[in-house]
C-alpha cells in the first residue's frame, strides 16, 4: 500500500506533460476563440452586406407617381429577388408617416439615426430571432425599406467554423501529447535504470554506478552520486583504517602499563610503588600521544569533505606557537625562538591547518632536533628548523609517510612515524608541499611549507582542531 505523501506524489513524466500540455492548451485555446471572434465579425458583415444589397433591391423598384410612391415589384417579383434557399426573408416598405406601403404589417425595424442612411439591428419577429436593416430614402418622396431575414446559415456557418478550428488542434494536442509521452519516457529512462541500480545496490558497495550520459542533467545527477560514492567510500576506509590502527598501536602502551601496574601490586615497597607509577604516566603518556596522532591523521584524511578557508596571520600563529611549546623547550635544555615575525604576514588558509602543522613540526624538533629549534618566516614560507643530526637525503620522502620512523624515533621509543605525515597531509589540503632540506652544510633539519597566495582549488574540509602529532 502506497502512503498518502507517495500517493500524492506524481511522476516526472506527468509534471513535465501538465506543465508543457496546459499553457499549450490555453493558448490555442485562446488562439481559435479569437480566430472564431474574427471570423464571426467577418461573416456578419458579409451577410449584412448582403442584406443591405436586398434592400437596394427592393429601394431601386420604389418610383414616384402622381398618387406619391408605389413599389413596382408584384409579389412574386419581390420573392424571387428576396429568395433564399435557407433563411426566411420579411420586408416591407414603409412611407415617410410610417403607413405600410408593402410586405409585412407587423414587421418593425428600428429606424436609422439621423444623419445616416441605414441601420442594422436583432429583432424578434414572429417568435424568431432576426437580423434586419432599414434603408432611409430621403424627402420628397421619402420612404423606408425594412428587410428582416432569420439567422439560421449565420449560426450553422459560425459552428462550422468553431470545429473545423477546434477539431484539428485537438488532434494536434492529443498526438503531441502522445509523443511527448513517449519521448520524456525515453529521456528518463536512465534515471529509472539509475534508480533499480540503487535500489540493487549493497550497503557495502561504494563503487561509481554506470550512468547513462543521455542528458546533461542526468550526467550532472550520476556524477554527483559517483562523487557522493568517492567521498563515503574515502570516509569509510579511514574509519577502518583508524580503528585498525588505534586497535593496534594501543594494545602495547596498554599492556606495558598492565604490566608495570601488577609489578607495582606485586611489591610491598613504597620507592618501587612511586617508581612504577612514574612509569605508568609516562606510559600513558605515550598512549595518549599517540591517540592525538592518530586522530589528527583520521581528521587529515577525511579532509576533502569541505575546507574552510579565512585570514590567517602567519606571524601570531607562529608567535603563539613559540609560547605553547617553550616551557617543554625549557625542561629539556632547548633553545626555541623565532625569526622573521617583525612584519604582518596574511594568508587565505585554515587557522587549525597551519597550528597543526607548526605543533607537529616543533615536536618532532624538540623530539629528534640539537639543542636550538627556530621557526623562521620568509613571505607565505614557515619553516622550523634544527641544529639536530638531520635526515639523509635519500630517507626523507620515506618519512612522510605513515608508520615510517627513522633510526633516532626507533632507538628513543618515541612517537607512532605520524608526524609528518599529517603534516604532509595538511599541506597537500591548503594547497602546499612540506619540503624537507638539509639546515646546514654540517647537518640539522629544515623543514618548510611554502603557503600558496591565493586558495588553492582543492575540496578539503573544515578540519577540527589538529592535535599535536
Amino acid at each position: 500500500m502506497k502512503l498518502r505523501g507517495e500517493a500524492a506524489t506524481r511522476s516526472l513524466t506527468h509534471r513535465v506533460l501538465r506543465g508543457v500540455l496546459w499553457p499549450l492548451a490555453l493558448t490555442w485555446l485562446v488562439g481559435t476563440a479569437i480566430a472564431v471572434g474574427v471570423a464571426n465579425h467577418l461573416t456578419e458583415q458579409a451577410f449584412d452586406h448582403a442584406l443591405l444589397d436586398d434592400a437596394y433591391a427592393v429601394s431601386a423598384n420604389v418610383q414616384a407617381s402622381e398618387r406619391g410612391i408605389e413599389l413596382t415589384l408584384s409579389p412574386r417579383e419581390v420573392e424571387a429577388v428576396l429568395f433564399d434557399q435557407i433563411e426566411s426573408v420579411y420586408f416591407a416598405v414603409l412611407r415617410s408617416d410610417g403607413s405600410l406601403l408593402a410586405g409585412e404589417t407587423a414587421l418593425q425595424v428600428p429606424a436609422p439615426s439621423e444623419g445616416q442612411r441605414f441601420r442594422f439591428s436583432d429583432i424578434r419577429y414572429q417568435g424568431q430571432s432576426l437580423r434586419a436593416v432599414a434603408l432611409a430614402h430621403e424627402a420628397p418622396n421619402g420612404y423606408r425599406v425594412l428587410i428582416a431575414q432569420t439567422t439560421r446559415a449565420r449560426t450553422a456557418l459560425i459552428e462550422e467554423v468553431l470545429f473545423y478550428a477546434l477539431t484539428p488542434q485537438l488532434l494536434l494536442l492529443a498526438l503531441l501529447a502522445a509523443w511527448l509521452w513517449r519521448r520524456i519516457g525515453s529521456d528518463l529512462r536512465p534515471l529509472g535504470e539509475l534508480q533499480q541500480a540503487l535500489d540493487r545496490r549493497d550497503a557495502h558497495d561504494l563503487a561509481p554506478v554506470h550512468v547513462a550520459r543521455t542528458s546533461l542533467e542526468l550526467q550532472r545527477l550520476g556524477d554527483a552520486v559517483n562523487a557522493l560514492f568517492d567521498r563515503l567510500g574515502h570516509s569509510v576506509r579511514a574509519q577502518r583504517e583508524f580503528a585498525g590502527n588505534v586497535a593496534h598501536e594501543l594494545r602495547t602502551p596498554l599492556a606495558g602499563i598492565r604490566a608495570l601496574a601488577e609489578y607495582g601490586l606485586a611489591n610491598r615497597d613504597p620507592a618501587v610503588w612511586r617508581e612504577q607509577l612514574a612509569r605508568v604516566v609516562a606510559s600513558q603518556a605515550r598512549a595518549s600521544h599517540l591517540v592525538d596522532q592518530l586522530l589528527g591523521l583520521a581528521l587529515a584524511d577525511e579532509g576533502h569533505t569541505g575546507l574552510q578557508r579565512e585570514p590567517v596571520r602567519l606571524d601570531e600563529l607562529a608567535e603563539q606557537a613559540v609560547l605553547r611549546h617553550l616551557a617543554r623547550a625549557d625542561a629539556q635544555g632547548v633553545d626555541l625562538g623565532a625569526r622573521g615575525l617583525e612584519q604582518a604576514v596574511t594568508v587565505q588558509a585554515n587557522t587549525a591547518l597551519i597550528e597543526g602543522i607548526l605543533d607537529n613540526l616543533i615536536d618532532n624538533a624538540l623530539r629528534y632536533g640539537g639543542r636550538t629549534v627556530t621557526i623562521e618566516l620568509a613571505g607565505h614560507t614557515l619553516a622550523v628548523v634544527d641544529d639536530g643530526p638531520g635526515i639523509p637525503e635519500a630517507g626523507r620522502r620515506d618519512l612522510m609517510q605513515r608508520w615510517a620512523q627513522g633510526a633516532d624515533g626507533q632507538k628513543l621509543g618515541q612517537g607512532a612515524g605520524l608526524g609528518l605525515s599529517i603534516v604532509s597531509r595538511y599541506a597537500q589540503l591548503l594547497g602546499a608541499e612540506l619540503l624537507l632540506t638539509s639546515a646546514s652544510e654540517t647537518g640539522g633539519l629544515r623543514a618548510q611549507v611554502a603557503l600558496p597566495a591565493s586558495p588553492a582549488p582543492t575540496s578539503a574540509p573544515a578540519a577540527s582542531q589538529p592535535i599535536v602529532g
